[in-house]
């Protein structure tokens, strides 16, 4: 996937541990080590507001794009589509 998640970098420089971003953000850390290990498909506003708050950065310190070939995901949609 062209989406990466910089979670790690952000955890070494707040000097924080998954284990203490999980409980002030209200997530399992089992749930943000995969969003860290770049294995998430998704993740939802709320949840992206919170990691920022928490580690107070924006959402483009915490994500980044790398272009590249597009890869299909499992339903097949790889792009958001006009609705009319």
């Amino acid at each position: 996937m062209a989406i990466r998640v910089n979670l790690d970098r952000l955890l070494v420089a707040r000097r924080m541990s998954l284990s203490e971003l999980a409980d002030r953000v209200g997530v399992t850390a089992a749930n943000l080590s995969i969003l860290k290990n770049g294995r998430a498909r998704a993740i939802r506003f709320t949840t992206l507001d919170a990691l920022c708050r928490e580690l107070n950065c924006q959402p483009g310190d915490l994500l980044s794009h790398t272009p590249g070939p597009m890869a299909l995901d499992d339903e097949g949609d790889d792009e958001i589509r006009d609705a009319g």
